[in-house]
């Protein structure tokens, strides 16, 4: 029997929980998740295998006006990420106000040529009649495929997307082996969990102007355990002490709990060192963001 195959983009506005729903979707974590906006800044590549064929889930940074060079690379990958899909899964909010953000994201959709699904986040926290008002005002502002509720957190109603998906997916031969899961390298998987367990942890402004640098990462002869050293780079020399907090507390608390979910992923031990350095401006440095893992030569 023919396969079915095809790349689908997950776009919505910061904090819409587009990682939380892919990361539902294929049955494990890849993506870092988190109240804060702007968690994810790189595609992000997952892989759902089935009987039917192959779905290759691009995770996207929210869609929003940029304030620096980071800002601009991250829309950069989303406009990008939308002319190389065959469906788009558009996330918003269980609101029937439709704000300036998702007004700009429907302008921006009415120019692609390939399905676009309405998938209602968070309908766990609404009464059932007000998701059909909620339908009601995005038909009004889009041609819409495909509307579908969800809770992603919950994994509500999250089976219906991958079953309507496959629906619209053209025939074709699997991109991946059927056990790959994601094309991350597990280093920069590493890096995000140290960065979503440092956003976290700490105070509104100051997880945008961090990233994370893996530095080693090798396995100890002999032993179960696997070494790694990493630094938590942040933009100014206050930020570094919030970080490191009194007496290390903040640092060692952004360690343990990351090393107990890498531990998890890599399922052997970990010792894990964190060391914090600034780099004021990181974000507005083309050379910098490159050394960080935003690399504008893909986009």
């Amino acid at each position: 029997m023919e396969k079915k195959s095809g790349f689908v983009a997950i776009i919505g506005r910061p904090n819409v929980g587009k990682s939380t729903l892919m990361n539902q979707l294929i049955g494990q974590k890849i993506a870092i998740t988190s109240k804060k906006p702007q968690t994810t800044r790189n595609r992000i590549q997952t892989v759902y295998t089935d009987q039917r064929g192959q779905i290759v889930f691009l995770d996207t940074p929210g869609i929003h006006k940029a304030k620096n060079r980071l800002g601009e690379y991250m829309v950069q990958v989303v406009n990008r990420t939308l002319r190389e899909v065959d469906v788009i899964l558009w996330l918003v909010e269980p609101s029937t106000y439709i704000g300036p953000g998702d007004k700009r994201i429907g302008e921006q959709l009415e120019s692609v040529d390939v399905p676009v699904f309405l998938v209602i986040n968070k309908v766990d926290t609404i009464k059932r009649e007000e998701v059909l008002r909620i339908i009601d005002a995005y038909r009004k502002l889009l041609d819409l495929e495909e509307i579908i509720p969800v809770s992603a957190l919950k994994g509500q109603n999250t089976q219906d997307v991958v079953d309507t998906i496959y629906r619209y997916l053209p025939d074709g031969p699997l991109f991946y082996d059927e056990d790959t899961v994601t094309d991350q390298p597990v280093r920069q998987i590493v890096a995000e969990v140290i960065r979503e367990k440092s956003l976290h942890a700490l105070d509104e402004e100051i997880p945008h102007g961090i990233a994370v640098v893996i530095d080693t990462m090798k396995e100890r002869k002999g032993k179960e355990l696997v070494d790694i050293e990493a630094t938590i780079v942040c933009e100014k020399d206050s930020h570094k002490g919030i970080i490191i907090g009194k007496q290390g507390a903040m640092l060692k608390k952004i360690g343990s709990n990351a090393r107990f979910e890498i531990e998890r992923m890599l399922e052997q031990k970990v010792n894990l060192k964190l060391w914090v350095k600034v780099q004021k401006n990181w974000r507005d440095s083309d050379f910098l963001m490159k050394n960080f893992g935003y690399e504008k030569k893909g986009i």
